[in-house]
């Protein structure tokens, strides 16, 4: 079994993702990418809502957190899987190399 660690992320991240590739190919690609890697796509839980809102309360005015961000920063603090949420305490910064 591999140390490598299965990277996470919930599904408005997967969306972002999908919203930003050019055509079909790309799709494709993105979900072939999914599956080699054997990334996890976390559902949209109640719990990840709920956190989501306190990080719009809490972000939104002074570092600029939008509505897209906060549910991908709600389930980046179960996943590991943060970047660029640093004004939300409960995240731990990790970093992907492809």
């Amino acid at each position: 079994m591999s140390n490598r660690r299965i990277a996470r992320g919930d599904l408005s991240t997967y969306m972002e993702f999908a919203q930003g590739v050019r055509d079909k190919n790309e799709l494709r690609l993105l979900r072939q990418t999914i599956g080699l890697n054997g990334w996890r796509i976390l559902p949209l839980t109640e719990s990840i809502g709920h956190r989501a809102t306190v990080h719009i309360e809490n972000c939104a005015l002074a570092h600029g957190l939008r509505l897209a961000d906060a549910p991908i920063a709600a389930s980046s603090a179960d996943s590991g899987n943060a970047k660029r949420y640093r004004c939300i305490p409960d995240i731990s910064l990790a970093s992907y190399t492809p």
